[in-house]
């Protein structure tokens, strides 16, 4: 909740510079004649738009969960994210028409002492609030703020090249507003798409984070008994709203008791450090076995190949002879070619064994 209102109260921050900025470089923009002011207000009237949208989103992310929705609705920031990417589209797509009919009927902007000196301030004004919308975004994780931010302190820089216009029309009596206009509105394109590819990635589905994937593991492998972390999988549902499953491997002779007590430990720490729920599953390991030791070495060996990530889940059933074990093959690779010529060679082998070997997805680095 604290989180929360931290968005709504930056967001309303950002509301009141954009609103007074819209004022001021629709004034000047509409009084000099130039376009690149003007469309710059109008870039500013679509940052505030965001930011009334980032408090609506903010508010219905912040929902409890229901029956139709049992993981939350912290999934709405992505979407709340992904309309404000459109808007930014939209309003580039209508500014870049407008500087091209500039550009092919120029009309000399009158600029004045005063819309210099509100253009400066103007500059000033966008690059204090980008650098404090972002640094708060940055503080509370909140994606949506430090794109705010960055967005801010990048129209500061487009707002340097409206002056940089305006100078030079005013020295050399050149109209370069078209133009200038139409460098404003590419960028405006850009920082849309950009913004847009993030929460769509995140939608569909993205790689867990290197750094997060490692220290999950790292806190699950140092529980004795634990001889690997595998098949981390984590589905993100909104900030802190992570829900996932992972694989350990143990002994094939510990007790259901013992291994409802490791899993629950592993589970809650992870909660308590990452705040992830997760969902902990079980691969026995029978290497004590010294022909199946063997054949794990053979398999060791035949998967050692640079298409192949890993091998892991490996058992061995001496009375049903069977082996069972995973990898995760490189998604440049066949992975069912690659799977049908590891069988074929481990069967050349060990003909008196079944090899059920499961193709993984490489989830997680």
């Amino acid at each position: 909740m604290d989180r929360n209102k931290t968005i709504i109260r930056t967001s309303f921050v950002g509301i009141g510079v954009n609103a007074v900025l819209v004022a001021f470089k629709a004034v000047v923009g509409l009084v000099s004649g130039s376009i690149a002011i003007v469309l710059d207000a109008v870039n500013n009237l679509s940052d505030a738009l965001s930011s009334v949208i980032t408090i609506i989103g903010t508010k219905l992310s912040s929902r409890a969960p229901d029956k139709k929705h049992p993981y939350g609705h912290g999934r709405i920031e992505y979407l709340t994210s992904m309309l404000i990417a459109i808007i930014m589209l939209v309003a580039g797509a209508a500014s870049i028409r407008e500087s091209v009919e500039k550009i092919f009927f120029p009309t000399k902007a009158n600029y004045s002492a005063v819309s210099i000196i509100i253009i400066v301030a103007a500059i000033a004004a966008k690059l204090l609030c980008g650098r404090y919308v972002r640094s708060v975004g940055k503080r509370i994780n909140s994606g949506a703020l430090i794109a705010s931010g960055s967005d801010a302190l990048f129209d500061a820089v487009l707002s340097f090249g409206t002056l940089v216009a305006a100078i030079i029309s005013l020295i050399f009596d050149l109209s370069l507003e078209g133009w200038f206009g139409a460098v404003i509105s590419v960028f405006i394109i850009k920082a849309g798409i950009e913004m847009l590819l993030e929460p769509l990635n995140t939608i569909i589905g993205t790689r867990v984070d290197s750094e997060l994937s490692e220290s999950v593991k790292e806190l699950i492998c140092n529980y004795p008994g634990v001889y690997g972390a595998y098949d981390l999988t984590l589905h993100n549902y909104g900030h802190n709203r992570m829900i996932g499953s992972v694989h350990i491997e143990v002994d094939d002779d510990l007790h259901a008791s013992e291994i409802h007590k490791l899993t629950r430990h592993i589970a809650e720490d992870v909660y308590v450090k990452f705040g992830i729920l997760l969902t902990v599953g079980i691969y026995a390991t029978n290497d004590s076995d010294d022909e199946i030791a063997a054949i794990k070495n053979d398999v060791i060996r035949v998967v050692s190949r640079d298409d192949i990530i890993q091998m892991h889940g490996f058992y061995g059933d001496r009375e049903q002879k069977r082996v069972m074990f995973d990898i995760v093959v490189d998604f440049k690779a066949d992975s069912q070619e690659v799977c049908s010529l590891v069988r074929e060679e481990l069967c050349a082998l060990h003909p008196d064994y079944t090899f059920d070997i499961v193709l993984d997805s490489d989830f997680s680095d």
